[in-house]
């Protein structure tokens, strides 16, 4: 198992509570903004959208701190998850969408540059990032 320190850990641990009160946003308390960030391109039903990611959320928030033997491939699909909904994102900025207080261009904009981040968090923290560069030195 890859080791991760404690700042990672602590990170980890941040992640899940983010995850945890983004999730029960998308089922109960800001369903429909969130529904409104949906892109009119997705073909599903924006309430199924929202639910949905409000479910996956909640079970990565679970596996962030549950599943320590899982916690490298948690984090990369944690990771791959943070990279599919970022068209959401991008979608938002696109058509001026109002919602969170995103209200402008540059708020929205500033949104965008933080989801990377989300990405190298997950990696960072879970592990991943230096499962693979172990994994890369050792071919």
């Amino acid at each position: 198992m890859i080791r991760v320190s404690v700042p990672a850990t602590i990170a980890r641990h941040l992640l899940a509570v983010v995850l945890v009160i983004a999730g029960f946003g998308h089922l109960v308390f800001a369903r429909d903004t969130f529904q409104s960030q949906v892109p009119a391109w997705v073909p599903l039903d924006p309430d199924f959208v929202v639910l949905a990611s409000g479910v996956v959320e909640l079970a990565f928030a679970v596996a962030l701190v549950a599943l320590p033997r899982w916690r490298v491939a948690v984090g990369w699909l944690l990771a791959a998850f943070f990279v599919a909904i970022f068209p959401g994102n991008i979608a938002q900025f696109v058509t001026h969408t109002d919602s969170f207080g995103l209200n402008s261009d540059v708020a929205r904009g500033v949104r965008l540059l933080f989801q990377p981040v989300l990405v190298l968090v997950a990696l960072w923290s879970t592990g991943a990032w230096k499962w693979w560069r172990l994994r890369r030195r050792s071919e």
